[in-house]
């Protein structure tokens, strides 16, 4: 009985091996792996590519050719690399995952080949329903050509052919479309889709007798002069990517082996809007929409590169995130940088067209880079009390650098405070207030002060006490009118004379406000909660002018109820002016005191003491 048990156990452990269902296979890859069948083209000229630099590290002087045959829905593609044996194709085409990258003592070496994962050759299955291949091994002088032919559902076979079935070393594929996929194999695809991909490729691959590869790259290559390169970058710049760029930046880094150019868009894209860039990989293109090659602050180029050093996904479609890409996203990002700086060094002209259409992303970068901000400090524009002007200027004019975190408290102050002779920067657009902020650290001595309510105020000028007090029934009314909405009115005496009355409140006055309402429509639980989060913050308020007037002749009336409406149009009149976005009771006010005023306007005998 322990025999027995014994054996049973030992042969219940025994591995097993797995099995792959290759249809199954086949649709992970085309709907999930790869993100088009086009794809396939791109792999067998990747299978090609490697097989003729594995030849030649053998063989320099072996000859480079790649040449593809479309027709009636089959694909012919020949290549004189390596080439396989009898039992490379049983070990490599056969076998899902094996690459013979890894094989043969090139383990060290596969930096040179482009695929790297063993599964390229699965890809042709997206579109074809079966796959022939005719190969002769270079590395055997007396090798018989070998032939593997396989079909969609897992099947294969193998055969040995007479030596002049493939009378050269070298491997020829053979596929046959799939129903449905036959325009992929179609001559006018393949060549289209052969461009597309192996442009850059370091070999002789002709689709029938039309070559496709174009090298030197068009950064690579020998210009007569500045302005001709400038010209013929910004044609490949339209042919590849569809617009014309303000600039093209050099994007050579040899120490990571990249050579690209970089070209600034013409019109403003939304920082958070993804850049895609063109990567290719010794040559191959390997994706179109590679965004993590930049910093995000770079969001005002389009890239096209070819790199040996940068590594791809198995899906070949991406950059594998890895530290040589980070070291690679940080030189780039470095060459970016070194241009604008080169361009407020050198050519204020350019620089001021680019910052006219992307001063965003230089702003974005300035915020991080404090040289970078000190070099656009003279260039970059914010919008202030004294018009446009670079925080540098602005800084020479004033001693304080005034500035708002809101684009609506600018409104409100800007005015007055320039009539005050206040200088005030505009910070509440993006990444303005930040580098308002940043100002001394680049320039030493320079003073930095957010302007709120309450320096608003201050250096407003006071009314003399007598005279306000002659108003205290007319100030009582208009703040009993105006209370309910969380404001109180004040007067001073300030410039210029046209502005009635200025509404003023900050952040903290606001925030107090929406809890009051929020409390007022909540239930009696909720209530309790936000009742419990009163602050202390000061309310916002109403500065009635006392140089104004039309408020010296509102304070000199006697009616309580005329007072109020006057107060109500004020204050409504003072929002609308600061542009600030009117509550449903502001709203409210406006409209009744709108009707209230043509009441009055319509009677104008009406006495004062209200009796008709």
């Amino acid at each position: 009985m322990d025999s027995q048990t014994s054996q049973s156990s030992q042969a219940s452990q025994s591995p097993h091996t797995f099995q792959v269902d290759l249809r199954g296979l086949v649709d992970l890859l085309s709907h999930h792996l790869y993100s088009s069948p086009k794809v396939y083209l791109r792999e067998l000229l990747q299978n090609a590519v490697d097989a003729i630099t594995a030849r030649r590290a053998e063989q320099p002087e072996a000859p480079a050719l790649v040449r593809l045959y479309a027709e009636d829905g089959t694909l012919r593609v020949e290549d004189s690399g390596v080439g396989l044996t009898e039992s490379d194709v049983h070990n490599l085409l056969a076998t899902i995952g094996r690459s013979s990258k890894r094989d043969d003592g090139l383990q060290e070496a596969r930096s040179d080949f482009l695929g790297q994962f063993g599964i390229g050759l699965l890809a042709c299955f997206v579109v074809a329903e079966r796959i022939r291949v005719v190969s002769r091994s270079a590395r055997t002088p007396d090798a018989v050509p070998v032939e593997w032919t396989a079909a969609d559902d897992g099947s294969y076979t193998v055969r040995t052919l007479p030596h002049e079935a493939r009378p050269e070393p070298g491997t020829t594929v053979h596929l046959v479309a799939r129903a449905g996929a036959a325009d992929w194999l179609s001559a006018e695809r393949v060549l289209s889709l052969a461009r597309d991909f192996g442009s850059l490729l370091p070999y002789d691959v002709r689709v029938g007798d039309e070559a496709i590869t174009e090298l030197p790259a068009p950064w690579d290559r020998s210009y007569p002069s500045p302005t001709a390169r400038r010209v013929a970058l910004a044609r490949h710049c339209h042919d590849l990517f569809g617009f014309t760029p303000l600039d093209s930046i050099e994007l050579n880094v040899p120490l990571a082996g990249i050579r690209g150019v970089a070209y600034v868009l013409p019109s403003a894209v939304s920082p958070a809007q993804r850049a895609s860039h063109r990567v290719h990989l010794k040559g191959m293109l390997l994706t179109e929409r590679a965004e993590q090659l930049l910093p995000d602050w770079a969001f005002f180029v389009r890239c096209v590169l070819d790199t040996d050093s940068l590594r791809p996904t198995a899906s070949r479609e991406s950059l594998y995130e890895d530290e040589t890409l980070a070291a690679v996203r940080e030189a780039l990002g470095e060459r970016i940088r070194s241009w604008l700086t080169g361009l407020a060094a050198g050519d204020p002209d350019r620089l001021a067209a680019f910052l006219s259409v992307h001063y965003l992303g230089v702003k974005s970068l300035a915020r991080h880079d404090r040289e970078m901000l000190r070099t656009m400090l003279p260039w970059l524009p914010f919008e202030t009390t004294d018009g446009r002007l670079s925080l540098e200027e602005f800084a020479q004019r004033h001693p304080v650098v005034h500035f708002t975190r809101t684009v609506e408290e600018y409104r409100q102050v800007a005015p007055i405070a320039s009539a005050q002779g206040v200088g005030v920067v505009n910070g509440g657009y993006t990444y303005d207030s930040e580098l308002v902020e940043a100002l001394p650290s680049v320039r030493p001595g320079t003073v930095v002060a957010e302007l709120d309510a309450d320096t608003v105020t201050a250096h407003l000028d006071a009314v003399d006490p007598a005279e306000e007090l002659a108003l205290s029934g007319f100030l009582s009314a208009a703040r009993a009118k105006l209370d309910p909405l969380g404001c109180d009115v004040v007067l001073r005496a300030f410039h210029p004379l046209s502005v009635p009355a200025l509404h003023l409140d900050d952040r903290a006055a606001r925030h107090e406000q929406a809890r009051a309402e929020a409390e007022e429509q909540a239930d009696d639980l909720w209530a309790g909660i936000l009742g419990s989060l009163r602050g202390s913050a000061p309310r916002a308020r109403l500065v009635l002018n006392h140089l104004n007037p039309l408020i010296r002749r509102v304070s000199s009336l006697g009616n309580r109820e005329l007072i109020g409406t006057a107060t109500e149009s004020l204050y409504g009149q003072a929002l609308l002016m600061a542009q600030r976005p009117l509550r449903p009771a502001d709203s409210a006010l406006l409209n009744r005191a709108f009707l209230g005023l043509l009441e009055w306007a319509t009677h104008p005998n009406f006495p004062e003491d209200g009796a008709r």
